[in-house]
């Protein structure tokens, strides 16, 4: 299912445009992602979550 809420990371307003309508920057899907005990790459998720941060 796509979600048609996005978040603008700039501006913090919410919009249905792919780019924000005041700033005209990307926006990213505001919800989290699905969550599954038996998800079997879960580690490369997490791994990568917080190489991307250092």
């Amino acid at each position: 299912m796509k979600h048609l809420l996005r978040k603008c990371r700039f501006c913090k307003i919410y919009t249905l445009y792919e780019k924000c309508t005041n700033c005209h920057n990307p926006t990213v899907d505001p919800h989290p992602p699905k969550f599954s005990l038996g998800d079997k790459y879960i580690r490369y998720r997490i791994e990568g979550k917080y190489l991307n941060n250092e």
